[in-house]
C-alpha cells in the first residue's frame, strides 16, 4: 500500500489529551460541565436513541458521589484518578426505547457521545482522560441504576498538570488503520 501522507484537522484533535496528572486544586466550573454535557448530547446515536448516560461526581460536592465514582475504578486507576476533580460513570441503555428491541450500537454511540465530549473539554482546556478500568458490579451496588443500563467506561476532567516527562504522542499511521482505494 502506498504511504499515506497525513491530512490537516482541527487543532482540538491534536491537543486533545488523556493525562494522569491532574492539577487536584483547580475545580472545573458548573459552565464548562454543561457544555461538556450539551455537546455530548449532541453525538450521533442510531435512531436518535440516545442511549448514554453518565454518572457525575464532582470533588467536594455534598452528595458524595465524586467518592463513589472513585471507588467504582479499578486500584490502579484510584492511584491517580484521585486528582481529578470531576469523574463520571459512562453507561449504556442495552435496548431501544421506541420499540424495546436489543440496541447493539449502544456501545459505540457510548463511545461517540463521550468522544464529543472530550473534545469540547478539550476546546475549554480541560483535559479527559477515558477508562475501561471499572469496577461495574461497584457502580451497580453503590449507584440506583435504572434496569437495562450497563456501566462500561468512567472520565476523568480537569486541568492537566504539566510534568517533566512528556512522551511524544504518537499514532499509527494511516495505512495501518484504513484500507480501500479513497488515498
Amino acid at each position: 500500500m502506498k504511504n499515506l501522507i497525513e491530512a490537516n484537522v482541527m487543532d482540538v484533535f491534536k491537543q486533545r489529551s488523556s493525562t494522569y496528572h491532574y492539577d487536584s486544586d483547580c475545580a472545573v466550573s458548573k459552565a464548562d460541565l454543561r457544555a461538556i454535557f450539551e455537546a455530548g448530547r449532541w453525538a450521533m446515536s442510531a435512531y436518535n436513541d440516545q442511549p448514554w448516560r453518565y454518572i457525575l461526581g464532582i470533588r467536594d460536592e455534598d452528595d458524595g458521589a465524586w467518592d463513589k465514582v472513585l471507588n467504582c475504578l479499578v486500584e490502579p486507576n484510584q492511584q491517580w484518578a484521585q486528582n481529578a476533580p470531576v469523574l463520571m460513570i459512562g453507561l449504556y441503555k442495552t435496548h431501544y426505547e421506541f420499540n424495546g428491541e436489543p440496541n447493539g450500537t449502544a456501545i459505540h454511540d457510548l463511545g461517540a457521545a463521550s468522544a464529543f465530549m472530550t473534545l469540547e473539554a478539550t476546546n475549554r482546556g480541560l483535559s479527559v482522560h477515558q477508562m475501561g478500568g471499572i469496577l461495574p458490579d461497584k457502580v451497580l451496588e453503590l449507584f440506583e441504576v435504572e434496569d437495562g443500563l450497563v456501566p462500561l467506561t468512567a472520565l476523568a476532567i480537569g486541568y492537566e498538570v504539566e510534568t517533566m516527562e512528556q512522551p511524544e504522542r504518537v499514532r499509527k499511521p494511516l495505512q495501518d488503520i484504513v484500507s480501500g482505494s479513497v488515498f
